[in-house]
């Protein structure tokens, strides 16, 4: 058994092709589900994984199934190509996120096995051209995976070798309970099959009577979520709806949290009102929800782990509300009916080096609030999860710590210590952006979001070719205005900063003082009606070649400017003279002159 505790990549009669991948993505050793699971599924055992999010479920299925495929090729006879692999999963990020994962552990025989991805974009046509080239894995959602198999797309009966259902918790709350029964009707009687899944609930027991073949059950024995040297979970109650506003104000605009956060929220309507709110005070975010094409918020989550934003607000209760019972199962809220039913943001979702989630609301359900905290704190990084709570949710609190606390045990929400009355001078301006944040604008402010994907469609892009009108009536409606926004909010004064966060918080950057002696340049020089600049180089007719030739946008051909003696001259502040400068006042000495042109003996300002 210690042998077996102390098992390595190398040690699992890998393919070389596989352990060079492994080391590209630098994992030195398996995580402990694919420790467990990796040895279990190469000996062709139907399993049942429970696993944290973030504990690395993708890889445990994904290695032996390259393995198995890369085996079977290598030494079995040669046949016909076809579909080996299918890897059903709830939404279309968590496919391509897979796909992704595969195409990275097989870099080194790409050319052996192939992967598509039926939950992509494209159309039907496209999808058609791909599953005719046979690949050998295919990854998509069930309600995909059906269309094409009930076409003759995709055939699995007499080929399908091994099944995978990652997330499997979640297919049901979905609305993909029809579709997977249906959907299994087209598979072979015998396959191996591995459940893969977060928690196990009551739609896990029946995945896995529908499934599974006398599965091996792995319920390692580690807590859902890091432990607290890893990951601290803290819980601040807020009496009104109010203080949750003005202290997430505070958190974010003295930049108590840093790093990149996540913010969660219960309903589409209010991820916009947050925006728009924090809007208010110059705090850039973005909203991240089924809404959007998918093109659009794989690229928000692709720039938000490229570092082009820090923060994202999230919204997943059409997705992880308490599953109903029969056909209401997987119902969306009112409001949210045109949200992807295939587009999830809490589960399983890769967001990089995540430092905060911050529940802005409270998640509706113990699991989900798991998902949530579980994109942050990943592959060993610190990380911080804040929930805020009404004193009307201290029930539904308490069924979440149930949840994360062992009997004998303090809970694992920590309270956060917050003193509200330090921040009170804050409360005025967060009553004023609430006021500005209406229903009108919140209206506002998705449509305008939806004509500017209408305006950047790909698909679109021939029609508006067609019809101009209809993209001129785009173009140039009215402009959208969703919250007026005060300039003056986005400034933080010091006597407003909490006594004991004015040393450590960087409000605003002040303007650099001047040196005594010098003036301020905010206008270019102009003709003044009493020249500063006396040169005695110059001729009596006040004509300088040099400077004519050189500077002739400086003023008249003779020179920039003179007095009726022409003794003395004054040079207006062109680039070319200021590419010397040296200040914000005069030019101190002959030395100084950005160009030798300019004759020697002339004393230059420049205003």
């Amino acid at each position: 058994m210690a042998e077996l505790e102390s098992l390595g990549f190398e040690h699992m009669g890998l393919d070389p092709r596989l352990l060079q991948a492994v080391a590209d993505l630098g994992w030195s050793r398996p995580t402990l589900i694919q420790e467990k699971a990796i040895p279990l599924a190469l000996e062709g055992k139907d399993l049942l994984a429970r696993a944290r999010t973030g504990s690395g479920k993708t890889a445990a299925y994904a290695i032996p199934m390259l393995q198995l495929l890369l085996h079977r090729k290598a030494t079995g006879p040669v046949v016909e190509q076809a579909v080996k692999a299918l890897i059903l999963v709830p939404t279309k990020e968590l496919a391509r996120q897979a796909q992704f994962m595969i195409q990275q552990l097989a870099a080194y025989c790409a050319r052996d096995v192939r992967v598509a991805n039926v939950s992509a974009a494209e159309d039907t046509a496209s999808q058609r051209a791909m599953l005719m080239e046979k690949p050998d894995v295919v990854v998509g959602t069930p309600s995909r995976i059906l269309n094409h198999l009930q076409q003759d797309n995709l055939k699995l009966r007499d080929s399908l070798e091994l099944l995978v259902v990652d997330e499997a918790d979640l297919l049901f709350s979905f609305g993909f309970e029809d579709d997977l029964k249906s959907l299994l009707c087209h598979l072979p009687r015998i396959y191996q099959a591995f459940l893969m899944s977060a928690t196990f609930n009551e739609d896990v027991q029946a995945l896995k009577e529908l499934v599974l073949h006398n599965p091996v059950t792995l319920k390692l024995q580690e807590s859902q979520l890091p432990g607290p040297d890893q990951l601290q979970q803290f819980q601040v109650v807020c009496e009104t709806e109010e203080d949750k506003f003005l202290l997430l104000y505070a958190l974010l605009k003295l930049s108590l949290i840093r790093g990149k956060s996540l913010l969660f929220v219960n309903s589409l309507e209010r991820s916009y009102r947050l925006r728009l709110f924090l809007e208010q005070f110059s705090i850039p975010t973005c909203v991240l929800n089924g809404e959007l094409p998918l093109r659009s918020r794989c690229h928000i989550i692709s720039q938000f782990n490229q570092g082009f934003y820090d923060c994202v607000i999230a919204t997943d209760s059409d997705v992880l509300g308490a599953p109903a019972k029969g056909k209401q199962r997987g119902r969306k809220p009112k409001g949210d009916k045109a949200s992807d039913p295939e587009a999830g943001v809490a589960r399983g979702i890769d967001f990089h080096h995540v430092s905060a989630v911050l529940n802005f609301d409270l998640p509706p359900t113990p699991e989900a609030y798991i998902h949530r905290a579980g994109r942050t704190a990943r592959a060993n990084n610190p990380g911080i999860v804040l929930t805020f709570v009404l004193p009307t949710e201290q029930s539904q609190l308490r069924r979440i710590e149930e949840l994360l606390t062992d009997e004998g045990e303090a809970s694992a929400l920590l309270p956060y210590q917050f003193h509200m009355e330090e921040i009170e001078g804050f409360r005025y301006r967060c009553k004023d952006a609430m006021r500005s944040v209406t229903k009108q604008a919140i209206r506002e402010a998705r449509l305008k979001e939806i004509k500017e994907e209408l305006l950047h469609s790909e698909k679109l892009k021939t029609y508006f070719e067609d019809n101009p009108r209809d993209l001129q009536l785009l173009r140039h409606d009215l402009p959208l205005h969703p919250a007026v926004v005060k300039p003056h909010l986005g400034h933080v004064p010091d006597y407003l900063v909490p006594p004991a966060l004015r040393g450590l918080v960087r409000t605003h950057r002040k303007r650099k003082k001047l040196a005594p002696g010098r003036k301020a340049k905010t206008l270019p020089c102009r003709r003044l009606r009493r020249p500063r600049i006396h040169c005695a180089a110059l001729s009596t007719e006040g004509r300088s070649p040099n400077l004519q030739q050189r500077h002739p946008e400086a003023g008249r051909p003779t020179c920039p400017g003179r007095d009726t003696q022409g003794t003395r001259w004054l040079l207006p502040c062109t680039p070319a003279f200021r590419m010397g400068h040296t200040g914000l006042g005069d030019w101190a000495s002959p030395a100084r002159l950005p160009s030798p042109e300019i004759p020697a003996g002339c004393s230059v300002t420049c205003l």
